[in-house]
């Protein structure tokens, strides 16, 4: 990631030098990011809450950030979900609630992001390729939160208990971890039948959340571009790849086996909004992108990871006995 953003940057190096922007727009970015996470976790506690769950609002903010961490250090983003897991565990959360909690997280996420994917696709129509992209994306991403489900609940239903079946044995799938696996599936289905007792008030402000969240995570660089360059006109034509290009980036980069993009969102940035962006702040603009959307989140969720790490190992503090009354 570095080397493919040094290229990226020595290639669109400005004549007048490297531009520092301005306090008050890191300042700006600063507060987008805090409210993007305290949206997420807001989400996840109130859809936790719908559904009768005690999380604090603490530990949804560490399930956040923990996965934050995760997802940027492993390939695909795959130790996102564990991570949220151990640290759901790590705070008292049993099994079926756990898995709950993580299914409507990915659940209000697919339903924001095709809420908001459907209004910019309105407000930006006719305004290049990166919208029919958008929502190509978007498709692929349902089917697959969809499809995961689905073929959880379905497996819940007829494989819950007794033996292993064949195909798992073929997968390399014996009888302790097959044992694993049905535990989940039985936590899968305690957690969906759950949903229909879930306060519809509640799920629906964790729904708001969730499209908030969505919202700010892509206004992070038209605030770098606009508030950096003010004399770059602030038009439709102009907002439009600054707002759907970052979207496409942000969940098309899961697709990517290497940790972090391994520098295909870096290329990909440049390839899409270079003539996008004003030249004297492309470079900046990339950096302090990047830095507010991934790097940042790597910071804070180490020390969340870390914490919740910690937490796990520390031994049980037993309290004192009390002395034995002493008789005279």
């Amino acid at each position: 990631m570095f080397g493919t953003s040094a290229w990226v940057v020595s290639g669109h190096w400005p004549a007048q030098g490297m531009p520092w922007l301005a306090w008050p727009v890191h300042v700006a970015a600063l507060v987008t990011v805090t409210a993007e996470i305290l949206t997420r976790a807001f989400k996840i506690q109130a859809s936790a809450r719908a559904c009768a769950i005690p999380l604090a609002f603490g530990t949804a903010l560490r399930v956040c950030l923990a996965g934050d961490f995760a997802a940027a250090i492993t390939p695909a983003r795959s130790g996102a979900e564990p991570s949220r897991f151990l640290v759901l565990a790590e705070s008292g959360t049993n099994a079926a609630s756990r898995v709950l909690v993580l299914f409507l997280e990915l659940f209000l996420e697919m339903c924001s992001l095709v809420v908001v994917c459907t209004v910019l696709a309105v407000l930006f129509r006719g305004r290049g390729a990166s919208v029919g992209g958008l929502l190509a994306l978007v498709g692929g991403y349902s089917t697959f939160v969809l499809g995961a489900g689905a073929a959880g609940w379905f497996l819940s239903q007829r494989n819950a208990h007794g033996p292993t079946p064949r195909w798992a044995t073929a997968v390399g799938l014996h009888a302790g971890r097959w044992r694993v696996v049905q535990r989940t599936l039985r936590s899968l289905r305690d957690a969906v039948q759950s949903l229909r007792t879930a306060n519809p008030w509640r799920m629906s402000l964790a729904f708001g959340g969730s499209v908030l969240h969505v919202c700010f995570k892509v206004a992070t660089l038209p605030i770098l571009v606009f508030l950096g360059d003010p004399s770059f006109p602030f038009t439709m034509d102009t907002l439009a790849p600054l707002v759907l290009w970052p979207l496409a980036l942000f969940y098309g980069g899961v697709v990517v086996p290497a940790p972090g993009g391994g520098g295909f969102i870096e290329g990909a940035f440049a390839a899409t909004l270079s003539s996008a962006i004003p030249a004297g702040i492309f470079a900046a603009a990339l950096l302090w992108w990047r830095f507010y959307t991934f790097y940042l989140y790597i910071l804070i969720g180490g020390l969340a990871a870390g914490d919740a790490a910690l937490r796990a190992l520390r031994p049980a503090v037993t309290p004192p006995s009390a002395p034995l009354p002493v008789s005279t």
